[in-house]
């Protein structure tokens, strides 16, 4: 009969997931072969070639296309007689709405960014659909449920600023000067001095350019007939001029995003000029090799313009063919190589430029790369599992059985997956309670309606599509379907500081702030206030009542990683047995009572089997869950506390 029941629940199931990525790609198939009848898929991305280590369902020849649409056909074919509808689009575009997510009976996430996540979240508890959300970095992963009304939501607890970046937004749509760092670390200077036989997307383009060129070599390959400047204009004109125009190339990508320029050498310096730039002579010395020294560019903390950015790119390149031609192939970035740096610093800021993001000193640059954390297949394919499991228990409603599984990186008390019951819902989160306003201290007759929609509504709220309303007064909008002579007025509202709007946003006033496409609303309590601490108050305004997280410690191994989150490495001392997890609820100063929770006892009805380890195991660790940029997720464990009478919160 609970046979029976299963296999009625999986069939009878109409299935959304969000992302097609590392965690996609199993989850989909899994899905698949586990009996499941609708699927949906919504994903943004198209595939690079940095995918293809880990999202099997993609091939080389996929390149360039769309993930939700090449996974659909990848499954059909050994799974022909099911439906997968995908949907190569944003799931925050407009006609992904509450109406649209109602269809479904659950929501499985597979996502790669902060707002994305809130975003889906929102819409989930406005169409009152289960979520099951998940995240994997290299070898640590997690699987949360959040139910309406029984578990806690996804923002119930704090998320730490997102501190990593998937690869397709760094080869394809960077928006950060971080992005740009890793595409000139991992991905340039890589092709550049290290293995010539390694495949990165930047192979792809240099194939496109070589089958439209007579030289069929590979186009990062130094050619016989070629001086030292000629080599680098072509390399500069490659990855700044041409694949930016390939780039460009792809209109649907650049409808609702800035269009990229693409630069050429010949623009920034005239023929030739490039032999101003000083001779080094060649030294066994790398100490010694500095195309900073070259320019006569001594600053580190100066931010360069592109004609400097242009000429320490090509002398950096120079340089390392003169002075150091023997390492070059077997080359990896170090952060304490001079040249290596000032090459980086200067890719990235060209690249910057072409994608209109500020430039950085080299100081800066410096201090902003880290090592890349990559994702592993495995842990992918774990965390999938759960997620199957975790949704079959929620279309069948055995509530009792729901779980939170983390993956560990190493066994403790021969455990791997660690289990939590799931936490009831935060009476103080501002997204799925009915709480008090939320309270801003502001300067009311300094503080601009922009900052405030930047600062507050977009940023810490989370909304993408703002109403803002002081009494019966509407002061700003958003949206498709509004006149000309009404965005005038709204944008016109913007530069305005809010004692002078035409409704005065004073001390003591309540604004209403709502998006209409999550269906989600609150209200904001204004003091004014005059001064404010530059260095801990850098926004000039105070929330308060809302969740934010603790900040984070400076670690200088803090990782960007390909669909991985920043870590400290996982304590490996075995847990301590018969001990219950105590709870604490972070927040910005405003603790509510937590509940203790056990590691739960198995019983037969549920899913997972593991009475015997689980029954036996306790911890009073404390475990933290960061957010970040990629469809790969962590689970970061703190120093593991021995003080039992203090509760800690696992999240």
């Amino acid at each position: 009969m609970a046979s029976l029941q299963h296999s009625q629940a999986i069939k009878g199931a109409k299935v959304l997931m969000v992302g097609a990525g590392g965690i996609g790609c199993e989850l989909l198939k899994t899905l698949a072969l586990s009996g499941f009848q609708d699927i949906h898929i919504i994903d943004m991305d198209t595939i690079e070639v940095s995918n293809l280590n880990r999202q099997f369902l993609f091939r080389q020849s996929h390149v360039g296309q769309s993930k939700a649409k090449v996974a659909r056909d990848a499954v059909l074919r050994f799974r022909p007689h099911i439906s997968i509808t995908p949907y190569h689009a944003n799931v925050k575009d407009s006609n992904f709405n509450v109406d649209f997510f109602k269809q479904f009976n659950v929501v499985l996430n597979g996502l790669d960014n902060l707002d994305a996540r809130r975003h889906v979240n929102r819409l989930c508890l406005a169409a009152e659909v289960p979520l099951v959300e998940s995240g994997t970095t290299g070898f640590l992963g997690q699987v949360t449920v959040h139910v309406k009304g029984k578990t806690e939501c996804y923002e119930c607890q704090p998320k730490p600023a997102p501190k990593t970046y998937p690869v397709c937004t760094i080869t394809s749509t960077p928006s950060k000067f971080v992005h740009c760092i890793v595409w000139a670390k991992e991905l340039l200077f890589a092709k550049l001095f290290g293995d010539k036989n390694q495949v990165n997307d930047l192979n792809v383009r240099s194939n496109d350019a070589c089958s439209s060129s007579e030289n069929t070599n590979d186009v990062f390959e130094w050619r016989d007939d070629e001086d030292f400047e000629q080599y680098g204009r072509r390399i500069y004109d490659h990855v700044f001029g041409y694949n930016i125009e390939l780039a460009l190339s792809d209109e649907e990508t650049w409808k609702k995003r800035n269009k990229p320029r693409p630069i050429y050498s010949r623009d920034v310096l005239p023929d030739k000029m490039t032999q101003q730039n000083g001779n080094v002579d060649k030294t066994d010395d790398l100490s010694s090799a500095s195309a900073m020294a070259s320019l006569g560019l001594k600053n580190p903390q100066d931010i360069w313009c592109l004609v400097e950015n242009t000429r320490v790119f090509l002398e950096a390149l120079k340089l390392f063919f003169t002075n150091r031609k023997k390492e070059i192939g077997n080359l990896s970035f170090d952060k304490d190589d001079q040249l290596a740096v000032e090459f980086v610093t200067a890719a990235a800021n060209i690249r910057a430029a072409s994608f209109n993001i500020p430039s950085h000193s080299l100081f800066e640059a410096k201090g902003i790369a880290g090592n890349i954390v990559h994702a592993v297949a495995t842990t992918n394919a774990i965390v999938a599992g759960l997620i199957v499991i975790e949704a079959i228990k929620v279309l069948k409603k055995d509530t009792d059985c729901y779980r939170m599984t983390y993956c560990l990186e190493h066994p403790s008390k021969k455990m791997l997956l660690m289990p939590v019951e799931p936490f009831e819902p935060n009476k103080s989160c501002f997204v799925c309670s009915s709480q008090t306003p939320l309270s801003l201290e502001i300067n009311t007759h300094r503080s601009k309606l922009r900052d405030f929609v930047e600062k507050i509504v977009k940023a810490k709220l989370g909304m993408n599509s703002p109403l803002i309303m002081c009494g019966l007064a509407l002061l700003y909008e958003v949206g498709d379907d509004l006149e000309e002579d009404m965005i005038a007025n709204y944008t016109a509202n913007l530069e305005k500081v809010l004692s002078e709007l035409p409704s005065p946003v004073t001390g003591g006033k309540m604004l209403t702030v709502e998006d209409l496409q999550q269906e989600f609303t609150c209200n904001i309590y204004i003091k004014h206030r005059e001064e404010f601490d530059e260095e801990k108050e850098p926004d000039g305004m105070v929330l308060s009542g809302w969740t934010q997280a603790p900040p984070e410690k400076k670690d200088d191994k803090t990782s960007i990683g390909n669909g991985a989150s920043t870590s400290k490495s996982l304590p490996t001392e075995p847990m301590d047995a018969q001990k219950d997890i105590k709870v604490k609820e972070i927040s910005d100063g405003t603790a509510s009572p937590g509940k203790k929770r056990k590691l739960p006892e198995f019983s037969e009805g549920c899913t997972l089997d593991q009475s015997n380890e689980a029954d036996e195991t306790r911890n009073d660790k404390k475990i933290q869950k960061l957010d970040d940029d990629d469809d790969d997720d962590l689970v970061m464990l703190d120093h593991w506390g021995k003080d039992t009478s203090k509760k800690q919160r696992l999240q």
